[in-house]
């Protein structure tokens, strides 16, 4: 439909020429008062000392005497970037540096983009490991599969600190909390029904492992890559247990039927389809939804053009239809889960965070709607009252998995998270109308 591709094409020229305006999206200012030169003596030399003995005797006083406690590093290698592929860390910056400006206007948190130049899985990994003092956690992002998988594994081992691939786990907890809502509106229980997903990447293996942690059937699921259906008998199964053990054992738990074939084959009388696949308008035929179980539900994630525009998707009977587009009603987009994910284990000062944290945050976002609609199965980005609940619901989950070094009620969590995001809103705000922000005048 050209209206669609003419919107995308708008952005991309607005996004271009507003980067150049601006350059860059994000900046340090200092959050302390500085009212003469002899303040330094508090902040830097001679009294800086004193709290650099205190963290040495402590080392966790970090999170409480400097602004560890509320600082996310974004790393990636530049190797996935969203749809674009491997464009390198320089290209990837423009990216890194949107997160960040996400991750401080939802969440109130001050993260840095890290862009390394590596390919390597083990200088990645130790760049990361030798970062670990400065940040309270870790966002990963744009790092091509399997490699993904390998070095997400190896840090959530061996650091002290949560981290997160963005890709895959906040994708996987957003989707979760679509589906969970949309099953709601066509009367489905997640027990039941048969779900496919597209694409076995980053995304849709984890998607498949959250499902499947929050209790729907691995032999009800169906993964397709461009070989087909996931089946023990394909074969690159000898390839994949030794280069992609999780996809490996996806092939042996899912599928029950051993079913073979391609898209259609498995779309073919499901109740769920997620793809995360290929950016191609009309990659998902109309047909093929047709072929779905009644009120079928889509989820068409690739971005920037999802695989199915969600007018064909309906037209072919699909019930609720979700994409990754802000335009579109449905945005299933990470931008609902990762700031109030990090915001919340930043509170607790977690030392990680794993499945039942991220289907507690899932949860908490699908109870959020609290009448899902077809047109309405999750939050949007403006519905800032979401944040500070879901915070609350990470932080005090991480305290009772006994992975917080902080330990609070539910309650003094929200409060806290509001108090932060809000604040942060308002300097915002403030700077923004005394102008030392200037306005874009074109959207």
């Amino acid at each position: 439909m050209e209206g669609d591709v003419e919107r995308t094409k708008k952005y991309d020229t607005i996004a271009y020429e507003q980067s150049l305006r601006y350059k860059g999206k994000i900046q340090v200012l200092p959050k302390v008062p500085i009212n003469s030169l002899k303040d330094f003596s508090v902040w830097y030399t001679p009294g800086v000392a004193e709290v650099s003995r205190r963290i040495k005797e402590n080392k966790d006083l970090s999170f409480e005497l400097t602004g560890r406690w509320n600082s996310v590093a974004i790393v990636t290698d530049g190797t996935r970037v969203l749809g674009l592929g491997k464009i390198g860390p320089e290209a990837a910056m423009p990216v890194m540096e949107g997160k960040a400006l996400i991750f401080n206007y939802l969440g109130g948190i001050n993260a840095i983009p890290l862009t390394l130049r590596t390919e390597s899985r083990g200088e990645f990994i130790a760049s990361v490991r030798s970062l670990e003092p400065s940040f309270g956690a870790f966002n990963l992002e744009d790092i091509e599969s399997p490699k993904c998988f390998f070095v997400l594994e190896e840090l959530q081992k061996n650091m002290e600190v949560p981290v997160w691939h963005d890709d895959q786990l906040g994708t996987a907890s957003i989707t979760l909390a679509g589906v969970i809502n949309a099953l709601r509106v066509v009367g489905k229980k997640k027990e039941d029904v048969r779900v496919t997903l597209i694409g076995s990447g980053a995304a849709n293996v984890a998607i498949a492992n959250l499902l499947i942690a929050a209790g729907f059937r691995a032999g009800n699921m169906m993964l397709v890559d461009h070989l087909g259906i996931l089946e023990p008998e394909r074969e690159d199964m000898d390839k994949l247990m030794m280069e992609n053990p999780l996809k490996y054992k996806l092939a042996i738990d899912t599928n029950s039927e051993r079913k073979k074939g391609d898209i259609e084959s498995a779309m073919k009388g499901s109740d769920v389809v997620i793809s995360a696949s290929r950016s191609e308008a009309g990659f998902i035929h109309k047909e093929w939804v047709s072929g779905m179980n009644d009120d079928a539900i889509v989820f068409a994630l690739a971005n920037p053009t999802p695989e199915i525009w969600p007018h064909d998707a309906k037209d072919a009977g699909a019930m609720v239809v979700a994409t990754g587009r802000s335009d579109f009603p449905n945005q299933i987009n990470n931008s609902l889960i990762f700031p109030s994910l990090f915001r919340g284990v930043l509170d607790a000062r977690a030392k990680g965070v794993n499945f039942d944290v991220m289907i507690a945050a899932s949860e908490e976002i699908a109870n959020f709607v609290s009448d899902p609609q077809p047109d309405k199965i999750v939050p949007t980005m403006d519905e800032w009252e979401m944040y500070p609940e879901v915070a609350a619901t990470v932080a005090y989950k991480t305290a009772e998995l006994g992975l917080a070094r902080q330990r609070k009620s539910r309650e003094w969590f929200r409060n806290n998270a509001q108090e932060i995001i809000e604040n942060n809103r308002r300097l915002y705000q403030s700077i923004l109308k005394e102008g030392f922000i200037k306005k874009m005048e074109v959207l």
